[in-house]
Protein backbone atom coordinates (compact mmCIF):
# COMPACT_ATOMS: atom_id res chain seq x y z
CA UNK A 1 0.00 0.00 0.00
CA UNK A 2 2.89 2.64 0.72
CA UNK A 3 4.61 1.42 -2.74
CA UNK A 4 1.13 2.63 -4.65
CA UNK A 5 0.83 5.84 -2.43
CA UNK A 6 3.95 6.76 -3.37
CA UNK A 7 3.94 6.18 -7.24
CA UNK A 8 -0.19 7.60 -6.75
CA UNK A 9 2.08 10.59 -5.43
CA UNK A 10 4.74 10.79 -7.67
CA UNK A 11 2.14 11.07 -10.69
CA UNK A 12 0.45 13.60 -8.95
CA UNK A 13 3.59 15.43 -8.43
CA UNK A 14 4.66 15.26 -12.52
CA UNK A 15 0.71 15.78 -13.34
CA UNK A 16 1.29 19.37 -11.57
CA UNK A 17 4.52 19.92 -12.92
CA UNK A 18 3.44 19.35 -16.45
CA UNK A 19 0.79 21.96 -16.03
CA UNK A 20 3.16 24.36 -14.33
CA UNK A 21 5.40 23.87 -17.78
CA UNK A 22 3.01 24.03 -19.76
CA UNK A 23 1.07 27.47 -18.25
CA UNK A 24 4.45 28.70 -18.09
CA UNK A 25 5.10 28.12 -22.00
CA UNK A 26 1.62 29.70 -22.47
CA UNK A 27 2.50 32.79 -20.83
CA UNK A 28 5.85 33.01 -22.64
CA UNK A 29 4.01 32.67 -26.07
CA UNK A 30 1.54 34.84 -25.41
CA UNK A 31 3.96 38.20 -24.17
CA UNK A 32 6.27 37.88 -27.49
CA UNK A 33 3.61 38.87 -30.15
CA UNK A 34 4.30 36.87 -33.53
CA UNK A 35 6.00 38.35 -36.52
CA UNK A 36 3.11 39.29 -38.02
CA UNK A 37 1.58 41.26 -35.61
CA UNK A 38 4.32 42.47 -34.73
CA UNK A 39 4.84 43.78 -37.98
CA UNK A 40 1.26 45.15 -38.22
CA UNK A 41 1.60 46.86 -35.08
CA UNK A 42 4.94 48.55 -36.26
CA UNK A 43 3.74 49.26 -39.74
CA UNK A 44 3.74 53.27 -40.07
CA UNK A 45 0.27 54.45 -41.00
CA UNK A 46 -0.57 55.33 -44.48
CA UNK A 47 0.29 59.55 -45.20
CA UNK A 48 -3.43 61.30 -45.30
CA UNK A 49 -3.74 64.29 -47.72
CA UNK A 50 -3.77 68.33 -46.09
CA UNK A 51 -7.00 69.51 -45.16
CA UNK A 52 -6.58 71.41 -48.96
CA UNK A 53 -7.26 68.74 -50.75
CA UNK A 54 -10.49 67.14 -51.91
CA UNK A 55 -12.30 64.54 -53.93
CA UNK A 56 -13.65 66.82 -57.64
CA UNK A 57 -17.20 64.77 -56.78
CA UNK A 58 -17.56 66.91 -53.32
CA UNK A 59 -16.84 70.15 -55.64
CA UNK A 60 -18.43 69.15 -59.07
CA UNK A 61 -20.20 65.51 -59.23
CA UNK A 62 -21.15 66.46 -63.02
CA UNK A 63 -17.27 66.20 -63.86
CA UNK A 64 -16.66 62.85 -66.07
CA UNK A 65 -13.87 60.71 -64.26
CA UNK A 66 -11.86 58.12 -66.26
CA UNK A 67 -8.96 57.43 -63.92
CA UNK A 68 -6.78 55.29 -66.09
CA UNK A 69 -4.47 54.50 -63.88
CA UNK A 70 -6.52 51.82 -61.61
CA UNK A 71 -6.96 49.82 -64.87
CA UNK A 72 -4.20 47.93 -67.22
CA UNK A 73 -5.04 50.82 -70.14
CA UNK A 74 -2.06 52.81 -69.51
CA UNK A 75 1.86 53.03 -70.78
CA UNK A 76 2.91 50.69 -68.05
CA UNK A 77 0.31 47.78 -69.04
CA UNK A 78 -1.29 47.26 -64.93
CA UNK A 79 -2.61 49.26 -62.03
CA UNK A 80 0.28 51.64 -61.13
CA UNK A 81 0.93 51.79 -57.44
CA UNK A 82 -0.79 53.69 -54.93
CA UNK A 83 -4.05 53.95 -56.99
CA UNK A 84 -6.91 52.22 -54.76
CA UNK A 85 -9.94 53.72 -56.30
CA UNK A 86 -10.96 55.76 -59.01
CA UNK A 87 -10.95 59.57 -57.63
CA UNK A 88 -10.02 62.62 -58.92
CA UNK A 89 -8.31 64.16 -55.87
CA UNK A 90 -7.21 67.67 -56.09
CA UNK A 91 -6.21 70.69 -54.17
CA UNK A 92 -9.41 72.69 -53.09
CA UNK A 93 -8.26 75.92 -55.45
CA UNK A 94 -7.72 73.78 -58.60
CA UNK A 95 -11.15 71.51 -57.95
CA UNK A 96 -12.97 74.98 -57.92
CA UNK A 97 -11.04 76.22 -60.66
CA UNK A 98 -12.33 72.75 -62.62
CA UNK A 99 -16.12 73.55 -61.64
CA UNK A 100 -16.47 77.26 -63.10
CA UNK A 101 -14.93 75.46 -66.33
CA UNK A 102 -16.88 73.36 -66.32
CA UNK A 103 -20.19 75.20 -65.73
CA UNK A 104 -19.06 77.13 -68.87
CA UNK A 105 -18.67 73.99 -70.77
CA UNK A 106 -21.76 72.59 -69.55
CA UNK A 107 -23.68 75.91 -71.38
CA UNK A 108 -22.24 74.93 -74.54
CA UNK A 109 -23.51 71.39 -74.57
CA UNK A 110 -20.17 69.69 -73.23
CA UNK A 111 -18.72 68.46 -70.10
CA UNK A 112 -14.98 67.92 -68.80
CA UNK A 113 -13.44 64.49 -67.82
CA UNK A 114 -10.89 63.74 -66.35
CA UNK A 115 -7.64 60.80 -66.86
CA UNK A 116 -5.75 61.56 -63.48
CA UNK A 117 -5.12 64.11 -61.00
CA UNK A 118 -2.83 63.77 -58.04
CA UNK A 119 -0.72 61.28 -58.56
CA UNK A 120 1.51 59.63 -55.32
CA UNK A 121 5.56 59.45 -55.55
CA UNK A 122 5.36 56.38 -55.45
CA UNK A 123 3.20 56.36 -58.51
CA UNK A 124 5.90 58.52 -60.64
CA UNK A 125 8.54 55.98 -58.66
CA UNK A 126 6.83 53.13 -60.71
CA UNK A 127 6.94 54.83 -64.04
CA UNK A 128 10.75 55.53 -63.21
CA UNK A 129 10.91 51.57 -62.55
CA UNK A 130 9.03 50.71 -65.56
CA UNK A 131 11.15 53.07 -68.19
CA UNK A 132 13.99 51.34 -66.97
CA UNK A 133 12.94 48.06 -67.68
CA UNK A 134 13.84 48.20 -71.39
CA UNK A 135 12.54 44.66 -71.98
CA UNK A 136 9.11 45.83 -71.17
CA UNK A 137 7.67 47.09 -73.91
CA UNK A 138 4.47 45.34 -73.35
CA UNK A 139 2.17 48.64 -74.62
CA UNK A 140 4.43 50.11 -76.79
CA UNK A 141 2.17 49.63 -79.95
CA UNK A 142 -0.42 51.94 -78.59
CA UNK A 143 1.45 54.46 -76.35
CA UNK A 144 4.90 55.22 -77.57
CA UNK A 145 5.21 53.26 -81.13
CA UNK A 146 7.62 55.41 -82.77
CA UNK A 147 10.01 56.50 -79.54
CA UNK A 148 12.35 53.54 -78.43
CA UNK A 149 12.05 52.77 -74.75
CA UNK A 150 15.54 54.36 -73.98
CA UNK A 151 14.65 57.62 -74.97
CA UNK A 152 12.14 58.34 -72.78
CA UNK A 153 14.21 60.28 -70.29
CA UNK A 154 15.83 62.13 -71.89
CA UNK A 155 12.78 62.70 -74.59
CA UNK A 156 10.61 64.17 -71.29
CA UNK A 157 8.33 61.67 -71.40
CA UNK A 158 9.52 60.17 -67.51
CA UNK A 159 10.94 62.03 -65.18
CA UNK A 160 11.71 61.11 -61.27
CA UNK A 161 9.40 64.00 -60.01
CA UNK A 162 5.82 65.09 -61.47
CA UNK A 163 3.95 68.51 -61.19
CA UNK A 164 0.98 66.12 -60.51
CA UNK A 165 2.12 65.14 -56.85
CA UNK A 166 1.85 68.56 -55.90
CA UNK A 167 -2.05 68.16 -56.02
CA UNK A 168 -2.78 70.73 -58.86
CA UNK A 169 -2.20 69.30 -62.01
CA UNK A 170 -4.72 67.02 -63.69
CA UNK A 171 -4.70 65.12 -67.59
CA UNK A 172 -8.35 65.93 -68.65
CA UNK A 173 -10.25 66.57 -72.23
CA UNK A 174 -14.16 67.33 -73.13
CA UNK A 175 -16.95 65.11 -73.81
CA UNK A 176 -19.94 66.48 -76.31
CA UNK A 177 -23.30 65.55 -74.23
CA UNK A 178 -25.00 63.39 -74.24
CA UNK A 179 -21.90 61.19 -72.98
CA UNK A 180 -21.69 57.86 -74.29
CA UNK A 181 -19.90 55.77 -71.62
CA UNK A 182 -15.91 54.71 -73.03
CA UNK A 183 -16.07 50.52 -73.42
CA UNK A 184 -14.21 48.75 -70.66
CA UNK A 185 -10.45 47.99 -72.03
CA UNK A 186 -9.73 44.05 -71.87
CA UNK A 187 -6.36 43.25 -71.18
CA UNK A 188 -4.45 42.13 -73.91
CA UNK A 189 -7.00 43.23 -76.67
CA UNK A 190 -4.81 44.10 -79.82
CA UNK A 191 -3.44 47.32 -79.56
CA UNK A 192 -3.91 50.36 -81.98
CA UNK A 193 -1.61 53.55 -82.69
CA UNK A 194 -2.16 56.58 -80.69
CA UNK A 195 -1.83 58.65 -83.29
CA UNK A 196 -4.19 57.22 -85.92
CA UNK A 197 -7.35 58.62 -86.82
CA UNK A 198 -10.02 58.36 -83.71
CA UNK A 199 -12.59 55.72 -85.91
CA UNK A 200 -9.47 53.24 -85.10
CA UNK A 201 -7.49 53.46 -82.03
CA UNK A 202 -8.99 52.87 -78.55
CA UNK A 203 -12.68 54.00 -78.61
CA UNK A 204 -13.02 57.20 -75.67
CA UNK A 205 -16.25 59.17 -76.02
CA UNK A 206 -13.78 62.18 -75.79
CA UNK A 207 -13.78 64.72 -78.81
CA UNK A 208 -10.93 64.13 -81.56
CA UNK A 209 -8.00 65.68 -80.15
CA UNK A 210 -5.73 64.40 -82.82
CA UNK A 211 -4.50 61.72 -80.34
CA UNK A 212 -5.37 59.87 -77.87
CA UNK A 213 -4.26 60.09 -74.20
CA UNK A 214 -0.93 59.65 -72.81
CA UNK A 215 0.53 59.65 -76.64
CA UNK A 216 4.41 59.52 -76.37
CA UNK A 217 4.45 61.14 -80.00
CA UNK A 218 4.79 65.09 -81.04
CA UNK A 219 1.82 65.24 -82.01
CA UNK A 220 0.49 65.40 -78.77
CA UNK A 221 2.05 68.63 -78.36
CA UNK A 222 -0.89 71.36 -78.15
CA UNK A 223 0.34 73.54 -80.82
CA UNK A 224 1.75 71.13 -83.56
CA UNK A 225 1.03 72.16 -86.72
CA UNK A 226 -0.02 69.00 -88.43
CA UNK A 227 -3.43 69.15 -86.21
CA UNK A 228 -6.20 71.55 -88.13
CA UNK A 229 -9.28 71.58 -88.53
CA UNK A 230 -12.08 69.63 -86.00
CA UNK A 231 -8.83 68.86 -84.19
CA UNK A 232 -7.51 72.05 -84.15
CA UNK A 233 -11.01 73.72 -82.41
CA UNK A 234 -11.18 70.37 -79.78
CA UNK A 235 -8.08 71.40 -78.41
CA UNK A 236 -8.79 75.43 -78.45
CA UNK A 237 -11.68 74.62 -76.94
CA UNK A 238 -10.20 72.70 -73.81
CA UNK A 239 -7.14 74.84 -73.51
CA UNK A 240 -9.70 78.24 -73.51
CA UNK A 241 -12.08 76.89 -71.27
CA UNK A 242 -9.54 75.96 -68.83
CA UNK A 243 -7.34 79.16 -69.16
CA UNK A 244 -10.52 81.46 -68.22
CA UNK A 245 -9.92 79.93 -64.81
CA UNK A 246 -6.19 80.21 -64.26
CA UNK A 247 -4.82 76.62 -65.87
CA UNK A 248 -1.89 76.49 -67.87
CA UNK A 249 -1.10 74.24 -70.43
CA UNK A 250 1.80 71.56 -70.68
CA UNK A 251 2.90 72.74 -74.59
CA UNK A 252 4.07 68.84 -74.86
CA UNK A 253 0.92 67.82 -73.40
CA UNK A 254 -2.74 69.04 -74.98
CA UNK A 255 -4.31 67.06 -72.02
CA UNK A 256 -1.91 68.33 -68.69
CA UNK A 257 -2.96 71.49 -67.29
CA UNK A 258 -2.03 72.92 -64.04
CA UNK A 259 -3.78 75.43 -61.48
CA UNK A 260 -2.09 78.70 -60.75
CA UNK A 261 -1.28 79.76 -58.17
CA UNK A 262 -0.36 76.42 -57.17
CA UNK A 263 -1.19 75.50 -53.10
CA UNK A 264 2.06 73.60 -52.74
CA UNK A 265 4.14 74.95 -55.58
CA UNK A 266 7.25 72.50 -54.23
CA UNK A 267 5.88 69.61 -51.94
CA UNK A 268 5.33 66.21 -53.65
CA UNK A 269 2.94 64.19 -51.97
CA UNK A 270 2.67 60.52 -51.41
CA UNK A 271 -0.65 59.65 -49.50
CA UNK A 272 -2.60 57.10 -51.83
CA UNK A 273 -4.98 57.90 -54.09
CA UNK A 274 -8.22 56.79 -52.06
CA UNK A 275 -11.45 58.56 -50.33
CA UNK A 276 -9.92 57.68 -47.00
CA UNK A 277 -6.76 60.14 -47.88
CA UNK A 278 -9.40 62.99 -47.91
CA UNK A 279 -12.25 61.70 -45.41
CA UNK A 280 -13.96 64.70 -43.74
CA UNK A 281 -12.34 66.96 -45.59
Amino acid sequence: MTGLKRLTGLASALRALGALAAAGLLAATAAVPSASAAGAAGAAPEPKAPKEFVALDRVDPTILQEMRYTTEHNFVGERIDGYRQPVCILTRPAAEALHRAQVGLLARGYTLKVYDCYRPQRAVDHFVRWAKDLDDERMKKEFYPLVDKSRLFADGYIAEKSGHSRGSTLDVTVVRLPAAPTRPYVPGEPQVECFRPQEERFPDNSLDMGTGFDCFDTLSHTDDPRIQGAQRANRDLLRGALAEQGFVNLPEEWWHFTFKPEPFPSTFFDFPVARSSVAGH
